[in-house]
Order: structure tokens, then sequence, then C-alpha cells
């Protein structure tokens, strides 16, 4: 069966034969789009919250014997929906993936540890949580509006760090082969923006490293990353950065941006941001397809100038193409 032939029913019926209750949970025509930090774009067949691994294999399996894309939604950042929805079937993981597990008893300052962290918890909340009991090496954190489990999946970083430099290892659940595995750092293949996980893989929890330190002096650098943020980027209605630096650390994709004059470059209810060029905005109300031509656009016009051809790290949901060099759609 292929992924245009499938119905929502289909989804149902299948989970139904294991788990009235998972049936049950499952919701047809859900809103995709509004839970993205996008918060514009349209509905996906089927969404579902699972509240167990047992019930993430369960919607896994129903959606691979179906034929039916999947795809696992945390915090709906770097996440774009088209207008017209996405025929497929998101996953958003429960209160059995949201969790902190920190054991400073009898730690002094300068002494390590290892923190460990659901795949559901918010990268702020983490780095929040660590600087109010005096854990350092995770402050960077409180700067990305995703998940951990989909930092681990991009190494996502900021402020002069990344994942790859504190994670020791993540419990991993491949929805293809209905197995779970604990996957070290070395397996992960970290690099900038990316690692070998596919779009069958979910991380339902990972394990940093991290050291003792005075309480005040974690919560003032974390409060000093907030602060700059809000200085130097903007709020409202985007994923954050959208392209990935060509170069790290040498050619960076704002800067390319900027050079070209394109702060305020808009396309209907979607524009380029005047704060930081490397931010798209829409508009509320606005339309996906908006952002994505802003994404098309501004991509064309950087390479004809520069040749640099921008990647982005957007997934898109319900496009046709990858024009504006994000990622279609996550099938398993």
């Amino acid at each position: 069966m292929s992924a245009s032939e499938w119905h929502a029913d289909d989804i149902v019926n299948t989970v139904s034969a294991e788990s009235s209750d998972l049936a049950e949970k499952i919701e047809c025509d859900a809103p995709f789009g509004r839970h993205t930090t996008y918060r514009v774009g349209g509905y996906a067949t089927c969404a579902v919250e699972v509240s167990s691994v047992a019930e993430l294999l369960m919607i896994g399996n129903a959606a691979t014997s179906r034929g039916a894309p999947l795809a696992v939604l945390g915090r709906g950042s770097n996440t774009l929906v088209s207008d017209l929805g996405w025929h497929g079937v998101v996953i958003t993981l429960g209160p059995f993936s949201d969790w902190i597990k920190a054991d400073t008893a009898g730690l002094k300052t300068g002494e390590d540890l290892i923190i460990e962290v659901g795949g559901a918890v918010a990268m702020p909340v983490l780095s929040r949580r660590m600087a109010s009991i005096g854990v350092t090496g995770l402050e960077w954190m409180v700067g990305v509006p995703g998940s951990i489990g989909g930092a681990v999946r991009m190494n996502a970083g900021g402020h002069g760090a990344e994942l790859s430099d504190a994670i020791v290892d993540a419990d991993i659940v491949d929805l293809r082969r209905g197995e779970q595995e604990r996957w070290r750092l070395d397996r992960l293949e970290l690099d900038f923006r990316s690692s070998a996980l596919s779009n069958h893989h979910v991380v339902l929890s990972a394990r940093f490293r991290g050291s003792m330190s005075d309480p005040d002096l974690v919560s003032t650098r974390v409060e000093d990353i907030v602060r700059w943020r809000r200085e130097h980027q903007p709020g409202g209605q985007n994923c954050g950065s959208v392209f990935v630096n060509p170069v790290p650390g040498e050619v960076s994709a704002g800067a390319l941006i900027d050079g070209l004059g394109l702060r305020g470059f808009r396309i209907g209810s979607a524009e380029v941001s005047t704060k930081h060029a490397n931010f798209i905005q829409a508009d509320s109300d606005g339309q996906a397809d908006d952002v994505c031509a802003v994404m098309k656009s501004v991509r064309r016009q950087v390479f004809d100038a520069t040749g640099y051809d921008l990647r982005s790290e957007v997934r898109l949901f319900g496009f046709d193409d990858v024009a504006a060099g994000g990622h279609v759609g996550d099938t398993v």
C-alpha cells in the first residue's frame, strides 16, 4: 500500500486490534501546523500522544504496515507544515518521556556527574533546572527552543557549544525494527547539525555530562544567554535560525543573507527578520506556503550571488519539493 492509498480509519483499525485504549486516543484530521513554533500550516491525517514505549511501537507498526508516513513532533521548532496539511501520522511523546534525573547529593564544586533526561524535555527547562542546583555544562541549552529528542537528532548547538560536547549516550527506539537500544556517542555520529539517526528512530532519553558549580554563577550565565537572545534575535512566529552556516566558524548564513540586503524581504505573510537575517518570520494568521516561498527565494538569491547553496534545518511537511533546502516529510 502506498502512502497515498491509506486512510485514517486504516490506522485506527490496525491499532484497535492491539489496544482499544490507544485507538481511542488517535485524533483524525488533527491540528499540526499550530503546534509548531511557526504556528501556521494545516492538519495531519492522524495524531496521537503515546504514554509508553509499547504504545509507541504499536503506532509505529500500524504506520509502517499501512504505508503511512510518520513524524515525531517535539516542541515544534524547525518544522513547517503546508497550508494543505500533511497526509501522515504525527506522534508526540507523553509524560513517560518528560523527566530529569540528576543526583547531586554529596558532590563538591568541580566534581562531575551524569544527568539523565527524557526525550520530551524542553531544552530551556533542562538548562534552568540544572542551573538551580548548580550543575554547569548545559547553560547554552536555554537558548534553543526544542526538545532533547530533537536536539540529539540534529546535534543542536548555540553560544559556542553543541550537544555532542556533553552527551554520553541515548536510548533509541527503532520503529522499523520494533527495538529499543542504547546508542553510544560513536554510533550516534554527531556532526554539525546532523547525526546517524534516521526518520524511523525516536530518542526516548539521553545522558549528559555535567559538573558541580555555584548555582548563582550558573544561573547568571543562563540569564546572560537569555538577555543576549532577546537583544539579537527576534521573538514571534519563527523556527529560530533557518539555514545552516555553510562553513561553520567562517561563513555564516545570516551574514550571506544580510550582505544581499534581504532583511525585511517579504512574500505575502512572511518575511526575513529585520533583526536577524537568518530568521524568517510568519505573520499572525499567516500562510505556511509564504514562509516556504521566502526560504526558496533567499536560498536562490544567495546561491546566484555567492555560490553557496544554503541547507536548511527545517523539516517540511506537505510540500512537494526541496527547493527551500529543507527536508521534505519524515517517514518510517
